[in-house]
């Protein structure tokens, strides 16, 4: 026989399971629809501008980019960023290495530099990471200036003749005034 405390515990064990399977709902699915879309092309961002049929199709026309493009400023800068964010690891000195080089006239994503500036923002498959909210917008736009320079693609005017690295002192203004050192103590009788 079983106590009145077992029936008990048994009736709030079913009055549990029901309450529970009562508030319980599965999801509705159609399952005749059409499937709901996926992958890139499904948030509008496409991982390549590359199109069926056709050359690359670049990315809309940027006011920005004149800014940037012939400007020597803006293009020492980006040689300045190219060394900071490490562009050599891939990329070497623009000849290549790991990552495709950037001096020559073949460009898988397209060499203008709006593109090179989606190619530095958005990454491409096959190695080359994202930038984006990692490097400055308008960093990203220098990058891009020198990389074009790199190729020859700017005014001469423009275009960076020499590194800073082969001046042979700093200027007045950069070099750090040093204290004056004592006199040292002779040993000589005067």
């Amino acid at each position: 026989m079983s106590s009145p405390c077992r029936r008990l515990e048994r009736l709030a064990a079913a009055a549990l399971a029901a309450a529970l399977l009562a508030g319980c709902q599965r999801e509705t699915r159609d399952f005749h629809g059409p499937p709901p879309p996926s992958g890139p092309q499904a948030s509008g961002v496409s991982p390549s501008d590359l199109a069926a049929g056709g050359g690359p199709i670049g990315p809309p026309h940027d006011p920005r980019a004149a800014i940037y493009e012939d400007n020597a400023f803006h293009i020492g800068e980006g040689k300045r960023y190219y060394d900071w964010y490490n562009c050599y690891g891939c990329h070497a000195a623009g000849g290549g290495d790991i990552g495709p080089p950037l001096m020559d006239d073949q460009w898988i994503y397209g060499g203008s530099i709006e593109q090179i500036h989606a190619s530095i923002v958005e990454g491409r498959p096959n190695g080359m990471p994202s930038f984006r909210n990692k490097i400055p917008d308008d960093q990203v736009w220098e990058i891009a200036a020198y990389i074009r320079s790199m190729g020859g693609n700017v005014a001469k005017d423009a275009a960076p003749s020499r590194g800073d690295e082969l001046q042979s002192s700093l200027a007045k203004t950069q070099v750090k005034p040093t204290p004056a050192k004592p006199a040292a103590p002779t040993d000589q009788p005067r």
